[in-house]
């Protein structure tokens, strides 16, 4: 893989970048000596991002797993620790429902 300057990049033109990133040549370009950009094609890029979200969920999964304790809390006990029944959530629904709110 050849690095290209910002400067020959340029005279090389835009479709001529292109053309290599399609054929699978990833085509890195400098400014002062250090990369700053690459161009690459539209399925690298997919591919790159499939394994970033992948990666994303993996890391959740494995947080999840390091600090799940094992204890759950039902509904009703979240409803009592913040002062609802189950009776005034279901009042406040169909209020919403009937006034076109939900």
């Amino acid at each position: 893989m050849t690095t290209m300057t910002i400067t020959e990049a340029s005279r090389a033109g835009l479709s001529s970048l292109v053309a290599s990133a399609e054929a699978g040549n990833d085509v890195p370009l400098s400014r002062h000596g250090r990369v700053v950009a690459e161009v690459v094609s539209a399925e690298e890029i997919a591919g790159l991002r499939r394994d970033r979200d992948t990666l994303r969920d993996a890391a959740l999964v494995m947080a999840r797993f390091a600090t799940d304790s094992g204890v759950r809390t039902d509904l009703d006990q979240a409803m009592e620790f913040f002062g609802f029944t189950r009776a005034e959530l279901e009042a406040e629904i169909a209020a919403d429902i009937s006034a076109g709110r939900a």
